[in-house]
């Protein structure tokens, strides 16, 4: 068997619980799933749009590795790292298609590991960690919010520095950015409540969940 059916075989439907977490972000902004493992890969991306608030406005990979850590050259060559990808934006040899390769199939190649980044301009890189593995209950939920902290950085702030930049500028009534970045943020949230970078509300990520599972069943 190879490591794509690792763990696939002779066995009930397993339920996944996945700690995702924001890399670098500090405070941490992570999320705890539980997921079926069967999910493919385009509908976890699905799920972890949602629940950190992004809008699906830019592309997206999977990976095993960390994409930005250097690799060591093989014979003096550096070897092609796979990257799982939209099957209409797969252009390179070492694309595969994101539709063909499930959640517990990367999991298993990374070693109980993998990364997702979205936004190549912002790079928003996202590690995802195997935390336990159980047979499913019966008619599981397609993806559920166990637990988390912080709500995920406005979509094109510019990374992190960006994002620090609005939340000081949010921060400071006195910041002479203040009314327009006050006003941006409430365009994109369609809210005029001050934004709270730390609320996250479960409830609501879970009740989105529930939608987007039923539009896409």
């Amino acid at each position: 068997m190879d490591k794509l059916g690792a763990g696939m075989s002779g066995e009930s439907e397993p339920m996944l619980e996945v700690r995702v977490g924001l890399v670098d972000s500090e405070p941490e902004i992570w999320r705890r799933f539980e997921i079926p493992g069967s999910l493919a890969l385009n509908q976890v991306h699905l799920v972890v749009q949602e629940a950190f608030g992004w809008e699906d406005a830019h592309l997206h990979r999977f990976t095993t590795d960390d994409p930005f850590v250097p690799l060591r050259p093989i014979c003096g060559e550096i070897p092609e790292v796979p990257q799982w990808l939209p099957r209409r934006d797969c252009e390179e040899p070492a694309d595969r298609p994101e539709e063909d390769c499930s959640l517990e199939q990367l999991l298993a190649l990374g070693l109980g590991a993998a990364f997702y980044e979205y936004d190549f301009g912002d790079s928003w890189l996202h590690r995802l960690e195997l935390v336990s593995r159980r047979p499913a209950d019966e008619d599981p939920p397609p993806a559920w919010l166990v637990d988390g902290a912080r709500r995920g950085p406005l979509e094109d702030s510019g990374g992190f520095p960006g994002y620090e930049e609005i939340m000081d500028a949010l921060a400071d009534s006195s910041h002479p950015e203040h009314a327009e970045y006050s006003l941006c943020v409430a365009e994109i949230t369609g809210s005029d409540e001050p934004f709270d970078p730390a609320f996250l509300d479960i409830p609501a990520v879970n009740r989105a969940l529930g939608r987007q599972a039923r539009a896409h069943g």
